[in-house]
C-alpha cells in the first residue's frame, strides 16, 4: 500500500470510534491527512480523537470530532451542514458506520428498520448533502465499507422495513446490498469494499475468528488514496476488484433504490 503523504487532504470517517473506522482514521492521520472523526455522540468522537493523539502520536490539529446518532436523520443532516460549513472541500467520505440488526424488529424514530437506516439510509442522506464539498475539486470520492453478505440479500421493495417477515441476518444483508448498489449512483464517484472478516462487533455475523481491524482498514485506506485509480460503482473484496451481486450495478435497481431512499429520508434529502 502506498505510504505517500496525504497532507492537505481532508477525510470524513463515519463510525470512527472503534474497529475498522478507528483504524482507518489512524492510518490516514499518520500520513498527514486531516481526519474528521465521527462518533455517535460528541463525547465518543472526542474520546476517539484524544486516543489517537495519546496512543498513535497524531497531531491534535489534524483531528476534528463530529457527532451524529444515525438512528436520527435530523442529526445526520446537522452533521452534514457542519462539515460543509467548516470543510467546504472534502476529499473522501468513508461510509463505515454500521451495526448488526437486532434480534427483535426495531424501528427508528424516523420510521425505518434500524439496520437499514444506520447502515444505508443515513449514509445515503449524508453523501447527498456532502455532494457540494465532495465535488468542489476533481477527484473527490466516497468509499462504502460494505460486506460480502450483500450477495445473499434481496431488497424488499414493498416492505423495506421487513415488518411482515423479519430476520436479523436478512435485514443486515439487505442494508449491505443497498449500500453496495448506492456506489453506482452517478452523483458522486464511489466504490464499495468488503474489508474481510475482522475482529469487530460484527464478526459473529460471519465467522468465529477474523483478522485485526487494522488489516481490514488497510483495504479501505488503499481506496481512499488518490494514487489508487477507481471506477464509479466498482466493488472490491479486500484488494481485489470483483463483480458485486448482479443487482448492484443494474441501472433499474440503482434508480429504484434512489427513489425509495429519497422517500424514506423525507424532506431532508433535498434540504
Amino acid at each position: 500500500m502506498s505510504s505517500a503523504p496525504l497532507s492537505g487532504r481532508t477525510f470524513l470517517i463515519t463510525g470512527a470510534t472503534s474497529g475498522i473506522g478507528y483504524e482507518t482514521a489512524r492510518l490516514l492521520a499518520e500520513r498527514g491527512a486531516t481526519v474528521l472523526v465521527h462518533g455517535r455522540t460528541a463525547d465518543d468522537a472526542q474520546a476517539a480523537a484524544d486516543r489517537l493523539v495519546a496512543t498513535a502520536g497524531i497531531d491534535a490539529d489534524r483531528l476534528r470530532a463530529f457527532a451524529a446518532d444515525f438512528t436520527r436523520l435530523d442529526e445526520v443532516e446537522r452533521l452534514a451542514h457542519r462539515v460543509v460549513a467548516e470543510h467546504p472541500r472534502l476529499d473522501v467520505l468513508v461510509n463505515n458506520a454500521g451495526m448488526a440488526a437486532p434480534e427483535r424488529h426495531t424501528i427508528t424514530p424516523d420510521g425505518n428498520e434500524i439496520a437499514f437506516q444506520v447502515n444505508f439510509l443515513a449514509h445515503y442522506l449524508l453523501t447527498g448533502l456532502l455532494e457540494p464539498a465532495l465535488t468542489t475539486d476533481p477527484g473527490g470520492r466516497v468509499v462504502n465499507v460494505s460486506s460480502s453478505l450483500h450477495r445473499t440479500a434481496s431488497i424488499q421493495w414493498n416492505d423495506p422495513n421487513r415488518a411482515r417477515r423479519y430476520s436479523r441476518l436478512a435485514a443486515y444483508a439487505q442494508s449491505q446490498l443497498a449500500l453496495t448498489v448506492f456506489a453506482s449512483d452517478p452523483r458522486v464517484t464511489a466504490v464499495s469494499v468488503h474489508p474481510g472478516v475482522c475482529e469487530t462487533a460484527l464478526m459473529p455475523l460471519y465467522a468465529n475468528e477474523g483478522v485485526s481491524p487494522a488489516q481490514g482498514a488497510a483495504h479501505v485506506v488503499r481506496l481512499c488514496d488518490p494514487a489508487t485509480e477507481i471506477v464509479n460503482g466498482a466493488y472490491y473484496d479486500r484488494e481485489e476488484r470483483v463483480e458485486p451481486a448482479a443487482a448492484a450495478t443494474e441501472d433499474r435497481t440503482v434508480k429504484r433504490l434512489s427513489k425509495l431512499a429519497d422517500l424514506l429520508v423525507g424532506h431532508t434529502a433535498t434540504t
